[in-house]
């Protein structure tokens, strides 16, 4: 069959691209946005690669086009698309009918740690042998692709609760029909789709509505948003996580670093990783009980952990260079950028200097709905400097408010000139963006090893 799909380079259409690809179709694909690590993964795959959206590119015995939610009406491919007459999908709804049939499904959802969470879990049935299948949003270190068809039954997918298409606004999540489904936490995001809380939990319940009585369900014991969800109605299982969940942790650093593993108050064992931070310790419990509920034994599971390596842009370390350590994170919402933040504070002590370095790439935050919120996200960093937004919604006033020094620049470009002379030997620089940030890290690391 031959596939060309619109909007190839995004995290997720970048996975259908590589299990098109892995079930022997020909795939090929276009987009106007291009940058690692997704399009090199499709380069490396062999995938040919598309700049724009000219209809003359589309081979014209495309079998089908697969259609990524990033796309609109208007646009001269779709517009080609619909007037011949082309069959053409969204890429859950493929996904659903060409790889998710008949197999055992865990599914992760959340407004946070869906990645992480997604890839621990994938590596934990991994090491014990399962060899699942998986579509991940970003590239695990551990597998180096962000999908992979894997073997019958298990296949771990990240759950988004984005819409699927322009001509099908239910969520990506609702085609996936998991039987394991890991509700990681709930938090208002995706303004530009959902208009208030409500309207996301309903989604989600919906969500909750597909999974059957055989399956179960994975949730912070202490969510407001989630218990609202639940409340609306249960038919599955459920199992919690958490200071008050039956899955708990006992810390044995405060970074995170080392933990127990208890179960209804019995010690299993104990964790050590790579990753820093409560949050990530809860993820790692949400992946621990998923993965026993596919028949991973506990002990065999928490042996994981010490050889799981996160997907790149999680509190990534890009370069040492003069002993200032420039990391690359994917944090974009005050929840994430603050427990980020902590999880390194705790790990560098109070002594180090941190100065977090922001884009505000996603709909939510670039029109400024968290932000009231920014302030004591950003609290245990020592300076914050950010990059403006292009519309105005009172950033500047917003950084006045911090006690630490806050500064804004318009491009990225100045604000390297001007924040490179600041660092010292012993910094820690953060730079946190969901997008490509004008190739910040490129940028920034010349002029410091210049």
């Amino acid at each position: 069959m031959r596939i060309h799909i619109l909007g190839i380079c995004g995290k997720f259409m970048s996975g259908i691209a590589l299990l098109a690809k892995q079930c022997g179709h020909e795939v090929v694909g276009s987009d106007t946005n291009v940058y690692p690590p997704m399009s090199t993964q499709l380069e490396e795959q062999g995938i040919r690669l598309i700049e724009g959206y000219d209809p003359a590119t589309i081979d014209k015995k495309v079998d089908c086009v697969i259609i990524g939610n990033v796309m609109r009406r208007g646009n001269p491919a779709v517009e080609w698309v619909l007037a011949e007459g082309i069959p053409y999908s969204s890429g859950p709804q493929w996904l659903a009918e060409h790889v998710l049939q008949g197999r055992w499904v865990l599914a992760v959802a959340g407004t946070h740690g869906k990645t992480t969470t997604t890839g621990l879990l994938t590596w934990l049935l991994t090491y014990a042998g399962l060899e699942p299948g998986f579509l991940i949003g970003g590239v695990p270190e551990n597998f180096g692709v962000s999908a992979q068809l894997g073997k019958q039954p298990y296949f771990v997918i990240e759950a988004d609760e984005y819409d699927s298409a322009f001509f099908d606004k239910r969520p990506k999540f609702i085609h996936y029909h998991p039987k394991t489904a890991i509700l990681n936490n709930l938090e208002f995001d995706h303004a530009d789709i959902f208009p208030d809380m409500a309207a996301i939990e309903k989604q989600f319940h919906y969500l909750v509505r597909t999974i059957p009585a055989n399956g179960l369900i994975i949730h912070p014991a202490e969510d407001k948003h989630l218990k609202t969800v639940l409340d609306q109605g249960v038919w599955t299982p459920t199992a919690t996580f958490g200071a008050k969940g039956a899955w708990q942790a006992v810390l044995k650093e405060a970074d995170g670093s080392c933990f127990d593993v208890l179960h209804q108050g019995d010690v299993l064992g104990e964790v050590r990783w790579d990753l820093l931070g409560m949050h990530n310790v809860h993820n790692g419990l949400a992946a621990l009980a998923a993965a026993t509920h596919a028949g991973v034994p506990v002990a065999k599971a928490i042996e994981a952990f010490t050889t799981f390596k996160n997907v790149k842009r999680r509190l990534e370390i890009k370069a040492k260079v003069n002993d200032i350590t420039v990391y690359d994170d994917f944090a974009h919402h005050p929840t994430a950028i603050a427990t980020t933040l902590a999880g390194l504070r705790a790990k560098i002590g109070k002594a180090a200097r941190m100065i977090a370095v922001l884009e505000f790439g996603s709909y939510t935050m670039r029109t400024g709905v968290h932000k009231d919120s920014l302030c004591a996200a950003l609290c245990d960093a020592d300076q914050v400097v950010c990059k403006n937004t292009e519309v105005d919604w009172g950033l500047e006033e917003a950084l006045r408010a911090c006690p630490q020094p806050a500064a804004l620049y318009p491009h990225v470009d100045a604000l390297v000139k001007a924040l490179v002379p600041q660092l010292r030997a012993g910094d820690h620089v953060v730079v946190m963006s969901n997008g490509y940030f004008d190739g910040i890290h490129e940028k920034l690391l010349g002029l410091l090893s210049g």
